[in-house]
């Protein structure tokens, strides 16, 4: 393989990254301001619980389906700009409505925007980064992706600081970010290759199927026994042991460390296989930490917490590609995006539960869910 192939792979995916930088600025900082947002327009706490668990829902179950359909299409561009398009219109209007359920449906429209990309454009990745490796290509797109997901909740922190209680004039900012995503998937299309279809469907070759479905177990497995941020947070505002406005760095710092773990162990799999894995359970165990009272523990839990989300964002999507045929890729991203979310949906409101009943007993759930997730992985990496 050429260093001119390698360069412009590596180009794809720098620009991959700055699109996916941009988006999370957008939809990430008005993440940040979305519940206090609905409060002001009448909304209870239920409400607010019910539209953030639809949104995703929506934005993780759809993803099946149009997985498939890019695979059918062969739409990819399509599909992934059009994505793109209808999850930066929908949020700046966000701040122009001022009722429940018009807010709802631009929720809504936010994460299917998400739900059409996100197995289309994840394709596109694959493809990408073959030259250098598809473990660096998605660790580097998720390095670069999350410093959106640190600027766009601080721009917004600023902006209402700026002029207290605008919520229009927030959500507005927003706009900005949403037309540089649509300039730079302009520009990005002209140097990204574009995935060759194929008739083959999601792993239909038998040597793949047993080993995509235990690989579909390890990632349900271990992303149900995954802590949420917001439950940590809960944690610690709750018993006063940080204040509110430490909440912000601590979730800060982590996506610090999901940025370089996303590197390293990307790189790592690249060079060493399914076998780096291995760490996920281990560091999703060491992220209970954070559920004690001493800072230095606490503090070792968020970086926990930031190293999974590091390797779940990266090395998790490129053994996809890995596992899966290329007809069926953008499927195959499409039925683990799906499984993903309804585990981080389900374990979250299991472990949110235990939580209210006995700390103890959430650590168990979480103990026995990532060793039967180590038990899986060994059977696949077999």
């Amino acid at each position: 393989m050429t260093d001119g192939t390698r360069r412009r792979a590596f180009r794809a995916i720098i620009a991959f990254g700055v699109v996916s930088l941009l988006a999370d600025i957008s939809y990430e900082g008005a993440r940040s301001i979305l519940g206090p947002f609905l409060l002001t327009i009448g909304a209870s706490a239920a409400v607010v619980g019910l539209i953030s668990g639809v949104g995703e829902f929506v934005g993780f179950a759809l993803r099946v389906v149009t997985g498939r359909i890019a695979d059918r299409t062969g739409a990819y561009w399509t599909m992934t700009i059009g994505g793109y398009v209808l999850t930066v219109a929908a949020v700046p209007l966000l701040g122009l409505v001022g009722r429940v359920d018009l807010a709802l449906a631009l929720v809504v429209a936010e994460r299917l925007g998400k739900a059409v990309r996100s197995p289309a454009r994840d394709t596109l990745i694959a493809a990408a980064s073959e030259p250098l490796g598809r473990g660096l290509g998605f660790g580097l797109h998720e390095a670069i992706d999350q410093m959106g997901a640190v600027i766009g909740p601080l721009l917004l922190a600023w902006a209402l600081a700026v002029r207290s209680g605008d919520y229009r004039f927030a959500f507005g900012i927003l706009a900005i970010p949403g037309v540089l995503v649509v300039v730079a998937l302009v520009a990005l299309r002209r140097i990204a290759p574009v995935p060759q279809r194929q008739t083959a469907a999601l792993v239909e070759q038998k040597g793949r199927v047993g080993r995509a479905r235990k690989y579909l177990v390890f990632v349900f497995l271990s992303a149900v026994g995954f802590a949420p941020f917001p439950l940590i947070a809960f944690h610690l505002t709750d018993r006063a042991i940080l204040s509110d406005a430490m909440i912000p760095v601590v979730f800060a710092v982590a996506m610090a460390v999901d940025a370089g773990v996303a590197l390293v162990t990307g790189r790592a799999y690249d060079r060493r296989g399914l076998g780096v894995l291995l760490t996920l359970p281990l560091l999703s165990i060491g992220i209970l930490a954070a559920f004690s009272s001493t800072l230095a523990l606490i503090w070792a839990g968020a970086m926990a917490w930031g190293a999974v989300m590091g390797i779940q964002e990266s090395t998790l999507r490129a053994a996809v590609g890995d596992l899966s045929d290329p007809g069926g890729r953008a499927t195959a991203y499409g039925v683990f995006n799906a499984v993903y979310g309804l585990a981080l949906m389900g374990g979250g409101a299991a472990l949110g539960l235990l939580y209210e009943i006995s700390i103890p007993l959430m650590v168990i759930f979480v103990m026995v869910a990532q060793g039967a997730a180590t038990w899986a992985l060994r059977l696949v990496a077999r």
